[in-house]
């Protein structure tokens, strides 16, 4: 028999997602489907997605043929896009049309990007001609825009209808609509006029007009609007869905929270994954193979084997001044490392402040001053130090002062590079995460060493006359 896994179990969520997973593996092991059909009955459908996702392969297809029709559909829905693909390779033809037919259109749209063409048509045809149409006109969006995003789902209401006549018009739709919390006001051409909470709709006299009670204060975005920007409207403004219209303000769809929450995770992750000199093609990383592993990995490796390799050449050009004064090599890994950390450091807040628009307002200029007066004092702090560290343990003044202002000059450049390239990026159109740790470290090391070499140099010169 399964474990009890009801709510009312002292065990956190995710200690139960856990246990179910464990579960049902073990049930359908041992070919007891009876009983991991009652173990699903009280479990979350996103749960349950979760678990069949990570079943065996061989035993995804048995799990998820457990489900009634309806909590199906609705499972079907969370699975990851790879998992929807291998499913219906093992459904009978009458299974997958069921299922295609009864999916959301905006997730529907989303199975079908990760389809052959092919294979879309096919479905496409046994749509009814209203759900091909909305299916359709989401396809024809650019990927990563409102208009792919959006739900044609949604209730609209014309602005002379009476309260009455309102509410009844949302007893016939509110079941078949994905988003029933908001409802959207629009006029004769179908233009987006207004918005009306079901609060305010509640509240308001029978024999009032949606007009008279409706907020004509819309926030609202277009169709060809990158993902991005909707979530970050979603976000600033506390909504549960946003509106998307066209360039003549005709009412289209909706973009839902449920669906910004995933937009925010994805940037996130592929903003990261840049930082880190990383290709995200969207992915989960520690489900990919090894040789694709490899092959996110090795662009950046390979571009930061060719820039570091003008270390080499910096070296060679002060090999008269390192055999001279020998002990300056010690220094080396000391400069590089505080010169990189300083960089990546003003590159990260940069690029998190440019992505989060919190140095929205705020002058490029004064942002890099900042980071280089941050940077010179970190460099001064550190200088002191080692100037000191230096005369006390080697007795050599003339390398201490020669390490000390390399620190001041790498870090302020450091901090100057790091906190100017996002901006540079963004103005040329492309993403800021791109000024990655790694990229902005290779540069400062490539600078910092002929900065150093370049000041020792000049000191050993001077003591020599």
């Amino acid at each position: 028999m399964p474990t009890d896994i009801s709510p009312s179990t002292t065990v956190s969520r995710s200690e139960l997602r856990e246990l179910v997973q464990k579960q049902l593996e073990l049930l359908l092991e041992q070919k007891n489907y009876e009983g991991a059909k009652a173990l699903l009955i009280p479990v979350q459908p996103v749960d349950i997605a979760e678990a069949i996702e990570k079943l065996p392969e061989t035993m995804q297809v048995i799990g998820f043929r457990l489900l009634n029709q309806t909590t199906a559909i609705t499972v079907y829905e969370y699975l990851e896009p790879k998992v929807q693909v291998a499913l219906l390779e093992h459904f009978k033809e009458q299974e997958v049309i069921s299922i295609v037919e009864n999916m959301s259109t905006d997730d529907r749209a989303k199975l079908f990007e990760e389809l052959p063409p092919k294979i879309v048509r096919q479905f496409l045809n046994h749509l009814s001609l209203e759900e091909r149409q909305a299916t359709s006109l989401l396809l024809g969006y650019q990927p990563n825009t409102a208009g792919r995003l959006m739900t044609p789902d949604y209730i609209a209401l014309k602005q002379n209808l009476t309260i009455i006549e309102a509410e009844e018009r949302i007893r016939r739709l509110a079941q078949d609509v994905e988003v029933s919390y908001y409802l959207y006001v629009t006029d004769e051409q179908k233009r987006l006029v207004g918005i009306v909470s079901l609060k305010d709709l509640l509240l308001a006299n029978p024999e009032q007009i949606i007009e008279q009670i409706m907020t004509r204060d819309i926030v609202y975005s277009y169709t060809n609007c990158d993902r991005e920007e909707v979530a970050q409207l979603i976000q600033r403004y506390d909504l549960l869905a946003l509106p998307i219209v066209d360039q003549e303000q005709h009412l289209l769809g909706v973009v839902t929270v449920d669906d910004v929450l995933d937009i925010l995770e994805a940037e996130a992750t592929e903003d990261i994954y840049l930082m880190g000199a990383l290709q995200d093609d969207g992915d989960d990383y520690f489900e990919a193979t090894l040789f694709d592993v490899v092959k996110k990995r090795i662009p950046w490796i390979s571009i930061l084997l060719l820039t570091n390799s003008a270390t080499i050449f910096i070296l060679s050009g002060f090999e008269e001044v390192i055999e001279q004064v020998v002990a300056l090599s010690f220094f080396t890994p000391l400069l590089i490392d505080s010169g990189g950390n300083v960089g990546a450091q003003s590159s990260t807040v940069v690029i998190r402040g440019l992505s989060t628009k919190s140095l929205q307002g705020k002058k490029t200029v004064w942002v890099i001053i900042r980071e280089l007066i941050a940077g010179g004092l970190l460099g001064l702090i550190m200088g002191i130090v080692v100037v000191a560290g230096v005369f006390v343990i080697l007795g050599k003044p003339d390398i201490g002062i020669t390490v000390g202002l390399s620190l001041i000059v790498i870090t302020i450049l450091a901090a100057t590079t790091g906190a100017g390239l996002p901006f540079l990026f963004k103005s040329l159109g492309f993403d800021p995460a791109l000024m990655s740790a790694p990229f902005i470290t290779t540069v400062v090391d490539i600078l910092g060493l002929f900065i150093y070499f370049s000041i020792a140099q000049v000191i050993v010169n001077f003591n020599a006359h």
